[in-house]
């Protein structure tokens, strides 16, 4: 291992090798009970040509490579499979390398923060549209799981806005994928097969993204119901209504009370509405005009009355942005309340009442506390559980996954497989279909060292 620490640091510099307590940092994600597992090495590289360097003393050693961004995933996907190894951390490849405002695109490495592009497109009247709710989450990370957010609902999930890659092979070699142009047609789509890989295929170490123009006026609507299913059954009403919301989201209850209260935000609801309040629909319009703002939101208003909604409030700017913050950490209110593991499952949106259903009578008769909020008009469900036994959680989720996929739906809509849900995964996915994943890895990665324990096993 000596050899080894003396050829990365050749690779990407000794300060740029960590090894002992100085892993500890890179030892676990956000994910919630998963156990840290202590890299061998961490890299930290600044440059395509040091990745495929490394990539080629792991694979002539024998190395697992696990790739890390800015560790905020909730699927233990950047955690290593087990000790030992190598963590390809993209710390270091932080740059923003082109905003190009004639085909609104930007070319990023993978290190750079969704935080840091933002700033750098809303100085030139564009935004990149994918905001999964922690904007310190790093692009190449995003694009390994593909994320979504509150945005998904109009603008989609990242391969939706992921133009081309320039990834490292398992054998050091580089690729690229794709390019500047929005359309192809030749070839195989080799740039939508590594989105949402968690780092089994290769490592991104350049994407090219799409951009689009930032829309000056927005409105946020809060709408309180009496019931989750009047807030489901709202939901493909607002969709067909053609008034394309920027966010569709629910709230259910007990996430409502808890994110208000961490937040120390008073949304002006009445007490006696608050207090029959079941679910909350939270609802933000965009437009290019402040007429056709106010057009939008009094059209949104009258669907909301006619859908049952207890009364309609339009937020004002400070609270609005507030609330939207508030939702956005609902995973730390979680977290911080206790709750022993987060899911989020997707469905057709039309089934989400029938699935939220199940999923509340099969938490009951395990014993199991869910509560939740998610992204209703896309049919992502985010759920708490409140589950100390293993054993409970375990045969809970369980359940709860298979009510997802037995709906048309899947384990996770946006936060990957990674390490914690691999096992589920792997019990109730097509096996035909995992199969062929497997085939495809070994075509990309013959010796398996990337991403071990990471999806696929």
């Amino acid at each position: 291992m000596a050899d080894v620490r003396s050829l990365l640091a050749a690779a990407v510099g000794a300060d740029n090798v960590l090894t002992g307590a100085d892993t500890a940092g890179y030892a676990r994600d956000e994910t919630l009970g998963l156990a840290a597992a202590e890299p061998g090495f961490v890299v930290r590289p600044g440059s395509t040509a040091e990745v495929a360097e490394v990539m080629r003393i792991a694979a002539a050693h024998g190395l697992p490579i696990t790739a890390r961004g800015s560790g905020t995933g909730l699927s233990g996907g950047s955690v290593p499979g087990r000790d030992g190894g190598i963590i390809v951390s993209f710390e270091r490849m932080n740059r923003i390398l082109e905003i190009d405002t004639a085909n609104h695109a930007a070319v990023v490495q993978p290190g750079v923060t969704l935080a840091a592009l933002d700033e750098a497109a809303a100085a030139r009247g564009l935004v990149y549209p994918v905001y999964p709710g922690e904007m310190s989450a790093s692009l190449g990370g995003t694009i390994a799981t593909n994320a979504g957010g509150m945005r998904a609902v109009k603008y989609g999930v990242t391969r939706n806005h992921v133009l081309g890659l320039e990834a490292v092979l398992a054998s050091g070699e580089v690729i690229r994928t794709g390019g500047m142009h929005v359309k192809t047609s030749t070839g195989y789509n080799l740039t939508q097969l590594i989105i949402g890989s968690e780092g089994t295929l290769a490592l991104v170490t350049e994407a090219t993204v799409r951009l689009y123009p930032r829309l000056p006026h927005q409105a946020t609507v809060l709408a309180p119901y009496g019931s989750l299913e009047q807030v489901t059954g709202a939901v493909p009403r607002i969709m067909a209504s053609g008034l394309a919301p920027l966010t569709l989201e629910y709230i259910d209850l007990v996430t409502m009370a808890a994110i208000t209260e961490r937040e120390d935000l008073d949304l002006g609801v009445p007490a006696a509405i608050r207090d029959a309040a079941q679910a909350y629909l939270v609802v933000m319009l965009e437009d290019r005009s402040g007429q056709g703002l106010t057009d939008g939101v009094g059209a949104l208003a009258e669907l909301l009355d006619e859908t049952g909604a207890a009364d309609v409030y339009v937020l004002p700017g400070a609270a609005a942005a507030r609330l939207i913050t508030a939702r956005e950490k609902a995973f730390w209110a979680a977290k911080e309340a206790g709750a022993d593991d987060i899911v989020d499952t997707v469905v057709p949106r039309a089934a989400m009442a029938g699935f939220l259903a199940e999923a509340g009578e099969i938490a009951g008769r395990h014993g199991v506390l869910v509560t939740g909020c998610g992204h209703a008009g896309d049919g992502n469900v985010h759920m708490a559980l409140f589950a100390p036994d293993p054993g409970q959680r375990s045969q809970a989720l369980r359940e709860i996954f298979a009510a997802a996929s037995a709906r048309g739906g899947a384990i996770s809509g946006e936060h990957g497989v990674g390490t914690a849900k691999r096992g589920y995964f792997l019990e109730l996915a097509d096996p035909a279909a995992v199969s062929l994943m497997r085939r495809i890895k070994a075509a990309f990665d013959p010796e398996g060292i990337l991403g071990p324990g990471v999806m696929l096993g």
